[in-house]
């Protein structure tokens, strides 16, 4: 009886390890030069994939199939049969249709646009587009299961023998396959969620409600998944273009896609019971952000069944070697086809060489329980923050939960990664190679004994002509990412003025529900005001120009800064802000070179030297399309480039606490940037403010300067320090990064992936004769009091980017006042930029 069971056992195994088909090769012409863009599939079926710019190709399934066909416009399909279940190093090689060839060019692989059956199918898609899917319904629900994987990939023996693995060669016993790409590879982290999702189409708005979320090893990280989710953003295959690690690519449904992409009708089929066409695609030049693959298409419906996107090799994309998506559709009636499982391959490398090893970031998407038109009683109910009392118990529910509510079990590479990173996180060598990682990500270095972050880090080192190098060490409290209160502190030192400066600020997040948080803080030390327009209100907020360590010039107008402050904050809707600050600030010249004298009756000298002033600012913040992390009293923001709007309000009082001026300023800033396409991204920044009253120069608006060689945002890179003074202002910048469309043009540069930027600054303002007269001493160090109200001045710039995949350089040009011998009519400025 033990035999017999053994045997079937024996035999159930035999036959599961036949009933799959690995096939890998090459797809060659009859010149033996690689053919791009082929199609490859199992003859007889709906599963293929198409070969890549070098021909190669790998296709896999879980069933057994004798042949295979391959198949290319301008050539004859071969028909060819597999001799084993697993076969590698295939090299097809594709003859030429000659009487295709007479007809029509297909030597370049170009596709006609006129009387092409494939563009009459894409021109019927287009015309059904809003009409499939979730668009038919006025409202819709569903529920959602995301599983979002990263792994180490190309795992060989020589992987194995470096060095940093010395000791933790045990991680390398789950090593698998990818049937998509055919390499090694080794699952490293694991994250999943799940979550309920409500639509509405009559008000153009969706609702995604986390139900439950976690990872392995990095539990209650929300910054980290946050940051995921960003990085694998939703997107709608039918809109123009797909955005895809912060890049617009041109969708092969889109109705632009005749002019990037070639189209050709390869087959047709019953898929279950709609008569569908199968139709490849492939881009028309290369080094734009195109796909290749192909997709299944239902007759009369003309809904998407089934379509795979390759991101092709020379897209300009950095530090991704290859994107592959997949997208299932379900028919639920005759005629609705909607998503029913999304699959997303990203291979992240430093090379987009074949051999070249990596880390693999996948994503899984199931969607599930459909419901339609069921209208949702509160009409608010997707402006309302959605409030947990116990958040953290979203990210911590037990493994039976998950056994019992995720959509798809879990492969045994998969679940082996929770115990893996369980057994790294005993290892001393990981939780230091872990630790010296999230250092540099976040800036801070946690001493868990203590419960204290050190840092921020690389503010550690600085100088200016006042304090010569100044040195800076501070940190905060830190339990964990979600503290409700915090203290947080620095002591800096200049070696040049021999002082001690110092901040400590502390703040306690009161209702988690509408984030009503309150703050008190002191600050004592050199500030540069003219780096900025509107100040920060946060104690210690301090300008990037107050301790550069390489200039354009001298560095010597700074301000000797001594700051109390208080502020209540509130958020009553999501990414709806509310502050309340009172301030009691004094103000003096921190150098013998520059002067904030000022004209003042009440001083024996008839001038001051030194302003002290209490105010109250308020401010009024709206951010949409913010995403935040975490739900502490201190939060990250997950997408740098949301929309701002922002108003303060700071009025100053006379006689208040010994205060000296009274007046009003008043300050408003837009912040937006606008994806166009294919042809890049746009920023746009307005700034407008105005001060009612008579203040003397230390509280009146300076034309924020750049006197570094270093790109700051909403600076002007020729400008110095205080060369503009204003009681009454307007900024405005612009800048459009192309994206790498015009050197992709180019011949020449094609392959250098580089991105052109083009930028315009302009600032206007105007000074009263009153602020002039409070302002005007007659000292020998004060500085001109120009407000540039004739006409505004004005500096463009053309950069180059991904130089080396991380250096910008930008040429800098005045355009106008140009008169003063000593103004910087032109000057470079450069950053480091990790970009995709």
């Amino acid at each position: 009886m033990k035999f017999k069971l053994t045997l079937v056992f024996t035999l159930l195994i035999t036959t599961s390890l036949l009933a799959q088909t690995k096939i890998k090769g090459i797809v060659v012409d009859t010149n033996n030069e690689p053919l791009p863009y082929c199609n490859i599939q199992f003859k007889g079926s709906t599963e293929g994939t198409t070969s890549n710019d070098n021909g190669a190709f790998y296709l896999e399934s879980d069933k057994t199939w004798p042949e295979i066909s391959v198949s290319f416009i301008g050539y004859k399909t071969l028909n060819y049969k597999l001799v084993q279940n697993i076969q590698f190093n295939l090299r097809l090689t594709l003859e030429e249709e000659q009487e295709s060839l007479n007809e029509i060019t297909i030597i370049t692989g170009k596709q006609p646009k006129k009387n092409n059956p494939a563009i009459d199918i894409l021109r019927k898609i287009w015309a059904q587009k809003r009409k499939n899917g979730l668009k038919h319904f006025n409202q819709y629900e569903f529920k959602k299961y995301q599983k979002v994987e990263f792994d180490l990939n190309t795992i060989d023996d020589k992987l194995k023998d470096k060095k940093i693995f010395r000791n933790l060669e045990f991680i390398f016993e789950d090593v698998d396959t990818s049937n998509i790409t055919g390499k090694s590879y080794l699952p490293i982290f694991l994250n999943e969620s799940l979550s309920n999702v409500y639509g509405d189409n009559t008000l153009n708005k969706e609702k995604n409600v986390l139900v439950a979320n976690q990872n392995s090893g990095f539990s209650n990280n929300q910054e980290l998944i946050a940051y995921i989710d960003d990085l694998y953003a939703d997107y709608n295959i039918y809109d123009n273009y797909i955005k895809i690690f912060d890049k617009s690519f041109v969708s092969p449904l889109s109705k632009t896609g005749i002019s990037n992409y070639n189209y050709y009708l390869a087959d047709s089929a019953f898929i279950g019971k709609k008569w569908s066409y199968n139709l490849v695609y492939y881009p028309r030049r290369k080094n734009e952000l195109t796909f290749k693959g192909d997709f299944w298409v239902s007759d009369t419906t003309f809904a998407i069944k089934k379509i795979n996107l390759q991101v092709v090799k020379n897209a300009n994309i950095n530090w991704v070697k290859d994107v592959y998506i997949e997208q299932e559709y379900k028919l639920l009636n005759d005629s609705i086809f909607v998503l029913k499982k999304d699959y997303f391959l990203s291979d992240f490398s430093l090379s987009k060489k074949e051999k070249s090893r990596g880390v693999y970031g996948k994503k899984t998407t199931i969607y599930k329980d459909y419901v339609f038109n069921k209208p949702i009683k509160d009409k608010d109910f997707y402006d309302k923050k959605v409030y947990n009392s116990n958040s953290d118990s979203l990210y911590d529910k037990p493994r039976k939960f998950w056994d019992e509510n995720r959509f798809e079990e879990l492969s045994k590479n998969e679940q082996g990664i929770y115990k893996l990173i369980d057994t790294l996180k005993t290892v001393k060598k990981f939780k230091t190679i872990n630790k010296v990682g999230q250092s540099i990500y976040s800036r801070y270095f946690l001493i868990e004994a203590l419960n204290f972050d050190y840092g921020p880090i690389f503010s550690t080192f600085g100088y200016n002509d006042v304090e010569g190098i100044r040195v800076r060490a501070g940190g905060r409290t830190y339990k964990t990412a979600n503290d409700l209160f915090r203290v947080e502190g620095y002591g800096a030192y200049g070696f040049k003025d021999q002082k001690l400066k110092y901040g400590v600020q502390a703040k306690w997040l009161l209702n988690k529900k509408n984030r009503f948080t309150i703050s008190a803080g002191k600050r004592d030390d050199v500030e540069q005001i003219g780096a900025s327009l509107t100040a920060s209100t946060d104690v210690l907020g301090q300008s990037d120009g107050s301790s550069s360590l390489v200039g354009t010039g001298t560095n010597d107008k700074l301000t000797k800064l001594n700051l109390t402050s208080f502020t209540l904050g509130l958020e009553p809707k999501p990414n709806f802000e509310l502050k309340l600050s009172a301030n009691y600030k004094t103000l003096r010249s921190a150098s013998n070179t520059f002067s904030l004298d000022y004209n003042d009756v009440n001083s024996p000298t008839g001038i001051s030297s030194e302003t002290n002033q209490f105010e109250t600012i308020f401010s009024v913040g709206f951010y949409p399309g913010r995403k935040m992390s975490g739900f502490g009293v201190h939060r990250e923001v997950a997408n740098p480039y949301y929309t701002q709007f922002y108003t303060q309000i700071t009025k100053g009082y006379n006689n208040t606490f010994n205060s000296d001026f009274d007046y009003t300023k008043v300050q408003f800033s837009f912040f937006r940037l606008w994806e166009i396409g294919g042809f890049g991204r746009l920023k746009t920044s307005l700034e407008t403010g105005k001060t009612y009253g008579a203040v003397p120069l230390s509280l009146l608006s300076v034309a924020p300067g750049n006197q570094t060689y270093f790109i700051y945002d909403n600076t002007f890179n020729l400008l110095d320090f205080y060369e503009f003074v204003t009681d009454t202002y307007a900024s405005f910048h612009l800048e459009h990064n192309f994206n790498g469309r015009l050197f992709s043009r180019i011949p020449f540069l094609k392959k250098t992936n580089l991105r052109t930027i083009v930028g315009f600054k302009t600032f206007w303002g105007s000074l009263s004769d009153q602020n002039k007269a409070l302002n005007t001493t007659g000292s020998a160090i004060e500085i001109p009091l120009i407000a540039p109200n004739s006409e505004p001045y004005y500096e463009y710039s053309v950069g180059v980017s991904n130089i080396f995949k991380l250096l910008r350089v930008d040429f800098n040009f005045r355009g106008n006042y140009l008169e003063k011998p000593e103004v910087r009519n032109f000057g470079i400025t450069a950053g480091i930029r990790f970009k995709f």
